[in-house]
């Protein structure tokens, strides 16, 4: 696998547009386009809110029933969400101009939405974004790299990615970009992302492959605790690579899945390390579990900690609040024989030695914590299973940030 540079438009046939429709921002982009040059196979996985917003409903119809995809519009600033029928209304709106101004099917056209809850889209300023972006479609990088950057909220930076393996004989790439910043906690979070690939392969397999990649990606993933009514995450595949279509979970379908790994894992992390006021991406590693699903459940208990997040903030070496939430997550482990270490660019330092505090520098702890990737090791030694799960610290700025968001 070759990491390379770009995004949504790395694989072949795909192209990008954005556009300024001030929808709820002045002076930046706020709309992005993605189009296919031909019909795409379309996977999808969405929000567990039972609160849903139009578009990830509308999304939801296109990616079961539709016979192919080949566009997403996406606007930032509004969320189309809690808008009832008039919300939904305006999704079959919008799909019908991009596919007026494209020549596909409203059918084919995905939507997808970001930003405060409760506001009815301005359809005049939709239609218009639709409309400039058409004519604007490119496949440069530079295109989807501004497409990543107009779809951002909170976000602090654009958040993209791309890859390239080798598909039976043909060059095959994937690539992703995402949005997310704040109320982002699995199962899924205040997150966009959108991954296309050239690669063909057949509509049920594309499917499973990212149904089972985002529980360890995007599902590891928490900023606040608060699971967003508009999580989406769309993978188009329109086969243009030339590779033997993938029919079967054969050698290429695991290539084809580890690369996929990669690009979300990539987007999952970006968002979690520029979550809203942060200054660390802070990664939670479980090792020697007796399975995955313990490992899990305690990586994550861990992450979605308000107190230890605060003390990664402070860069405070407060190894009591991570056994603390390990014990309350619900997995059944042995305190006292958990080993803990902190580790970061500035080095690696054991902390705690079968559950009890070991003889460490609380200077060189703190040098490790005020790194701005920061990692947590706990081995519960009870078998050879791992996981990771990544967050990031809680600041002053989260709070300033969050109280005043819709004005």
């Amino acid at each position: 696998m070759k990491v390379i540079e770009g995004g949504v438009t790395a694989a072949a046939g795909f192209l990008s547009a954005s556009t300024a429709a001030e929808i709820k921002y002045k002076n930046r982009q706020d709309m992005a386009m993605i189009y296919s040059e031909t019909p795409c196979k379309a996977a999808g996985t969405f929000t567990t809110n039972i609160v849903k917003a139009a578009p990830v409903k509308w999304d939801q119809n296109v990616v079961k029933n539709s016979p192919f995809a080949q566009a997403v519009v996406i606007n930032a600033g509004i969320a189309n969400a809690c808008t009832g029928a008039e919300g939904y209304g305006y999704c079959k709106d919008t799909a019908d101009v991009a596919a007026e101004v494209l020549k596909i099917p409203a059918d084919a056209v995905l939507v997808a939405s970001t930003g405060v809850i409760g506001m009815q889209l301005p359809m005049d300023r939709i239609t218009a974004g639709v409309k400039a972006m058409a004519p604007k479609l490119d496949g440069s990088t530079e295109s989807g790299t501004g497409a990543a950057q107009a779809i951002m909220t909170t976000d602090t930076k654009k958040k993209e990615v791309a890859v390239q393996v080798e598909l039976g004989g043909k060059t095959v790439t994937i690539g992703g970009m995402c949005k997310g910043s704040g109320m982002i906690h699995p199962n899924m979070c205040t997150m966009l992302a959108f991954v296309t690939t050239d690669a063909a392969i057949s509509k049920e397999l594309l499917q499973e492959a990212l149904s089972e990649d985002i529980q360890d990606t995007y599902n590891m993933i928490s900023v606040d605790g608060d699971t967003s009514t508009n999580d989406t995450v769309l993978l188009l595949a329109n086969g243009m690579s030339g590779n033997p279509e993938i029919t079967e979970k054969n050698e290429d379908y695991e290539t084809f899945k580890k690369a996929l790994n990669y690009v979300n894992e990539t987007l999952a992390k970006k968002m979690a390390g520029d979550g809203e006021g942060c200054t660390a991406l802070f990664e939670v590693t479980i090792v020697g579990a007796e399975s995955k699903e313990q490992a899990k459940i305690l990586a994550k208990s861990v992450i979605t900690s308000s107190l230890t997040k605060a003390a990664i903030f402070g860069h405070d070496a407060n190894w009591g609040r991570i056994l603390c939430a390990m014990g309350y997550s619900g997995a059944i482990f042995d305190p006292e024989k958990v080993d803990l270490f902190f580790q970061s660019a500035a080095g690696k330092m054991q902390i705690i030695e079968n559950g009890v505090a070991v003889d460490y520098s609380e200077e060189q702890a703190t040098k490790i914590l005020s790194e701005p990737e920061v990692t947590a090791i706990a081995d519960v030694k009870m078998g050879d299973a791992t996981a990771s799960a990544w967050g990031c610290d809680l600041t002053f700025d989260y709070v300033k940030i969050n109280a005043d968001y819709r004005s």
